[in-house]
């Protein structure tokens, strides 16, 4: 289903100072939307195709700069086979349909992620989405596939670790820069405004690090049913939010 590119949606995206620059996205409800209506969980995630290119979109039109969705954690290999391998097939097949609009919007995708078990097609296509985007700068547009923020966190310590015992790197030099360098994507910010759908309340093992100080939106409505208009009132909530980034203010007047 071909979906509104940015700026022909029917309705117009408002004016909105202090845009999150970074937001990430928790795309939860697939399954308990698709079962509600008598669906397979397959279905929900068909659904969602739709509702993750709306929300590119709106995101263009506000002017985020970075959009990192949670489309395979490291932890959904638990779920069933049917399931995962739909959710690899289906993971490859969205990138090579999309990916020439999302070229045409401007958009640059990048993969967050460990290689190991991943499907060889799916990296195919996810790099070759990479190579065929890299020039754009529109908006960043991170998938985390095979994702995990402690697996990630744990990486990036055996790398730090390897670099200590072969000399070239030492302990006493550590410091939060040294993890931010091997981090899966060193050069993108932290996220400001996480957002979930479906409902649920927690991050799942979603950029632990890089979610240190974001605002959190948890969004009772099921992802197939998200779209722009629900981006934008989340993004519309984040920015009037008092962020103080562990500073205070002390408000007694004296």
């Amino acid at each position: 289903m071909r979906v509104a590119p940015p700026g022909a949606g029917n309705n117009q995206a408002p004016q909105i100072e202090g845009v999150p620059r970074h937001v990430a996205i928790i795309m939860d409800g697939n399954g308990r939307w698709a079962n509600a209506r008598g669906l397979a969980r397959t279905e929900g995630h068909r659904a969602g195709e739709v509702a993750l290119m709306d929300t590119i979109a709106g995101a263009l039109e506000i002017g985020v700069e970075h959009l990192t969705v949670y489309a395979f954690s490291t932890e959904n290999w638990k779920r069933s086979p049917k399931e995962v391998s739909f959710l690899m097939g289906y993971s490859r097949d969205v990138l090579r349909r999309r990916r020439d609009e999302l070229n045409e919007w401007g958009v640059a995708i990048h993969w967050w992620g460990r290689r190991p078990r991943l499907w060889k097609s799916v990296i195919t296509e996810l790099e070759a989405a990479q190579e065929l985007t890299k020039a754009n700068s529109k908006l960043h547009f991170n998938m985390a596939v095979n994702y995990g923020g402690r697996a990630e966190i744990a990486d990036a310590v055996r790398q730090i670790a390897n670099e200590v015992e072969a000399g070239k790197l030492k302990p006493t030099g550590i410091t939060e820069d040294t993890v931010i360098r091997r981090l899966y994507a060193p050069s993108s910010p932290d996220v400001d405004l996480l957002i979930r759908t479906g409902g649920e309340q927690r991050i799942s093992n979603f950029l632990l690090w890089q979610c240190a100080y974001a605002e959190f939106a948890f969004n009772p409505m099921p992802w197939p049913e998200y779209c722009r208009e629900e981006l934008w009132n989340d993004v519309l909530t984040f920015t009037g939010r008092e962020r103080r980034f562990g500073s205070a203010v002390d408000r007694v007047e004296c």
